[in-house]
């Protein structure tokens, strides 16, 4: 008779028990990041605030209208000026507080040098805010 390692064993059948020990880990896990979490969710600062009544402002900072037509006349606020002038401008705008904005319109046939010449000036100048102004193109 050849014998079997396993020939006593009479576990063949299908094991009915679940092992509860992972199950357990992840619960007791679970319990204290809650127990750690919950107190800091409700943890408050008590503060006494000083009181004041205030009206926002509702002026809006002043902007500079600056325009570069398709032949490269350069317009400050719809009066032509030259480079000389526009760059004194520049730098006495720069010297208002709150500074203005400059609102570029420039011309679809101008050349880009032209607008990276007053892009230039203006930064030279100590003016920062500069925007750029489109119109929306026909819906057709």
């Amino acid at each position: 008779m050849a014998m079997s390692p396993f020939a006593g064993d009479e576990d063949d059948g299908m094991m009915s028990e679940i092992n509860m020990t992972p199950l357990v880990d992840v619960m007791l896990v679970l319990l204290i990041i809650f127990l750690v979490t919950i107190p800091a969710m409700h943890h408050a600062v008590k503060i006494d605030l000083p009181h004041a009544s205030s009206q926002p402002q509702d002026e809006k900072p002043a902007h500079v209208n600056v325009a570069i037509k398709a032949d490269g006349t350069t317009l400050w606020d719809d009066q032509p000026i030259d480079d000389a002038t526009l760059n004194a401008r520049i730098a006495q705008a720069a010297q208002q507080n709150p500074q203005p904005e400059i609102h570029l319109r420039a011309d679809r046939q101008v050349a880009y040098e032209k607008v990276a010449d007053l892009m230039s000036a203006a930064q030279a100048g100590g003016l920062t805010k500069i925007g750029f102004v489109t119109e929306p193109k026909s819906g057709k």
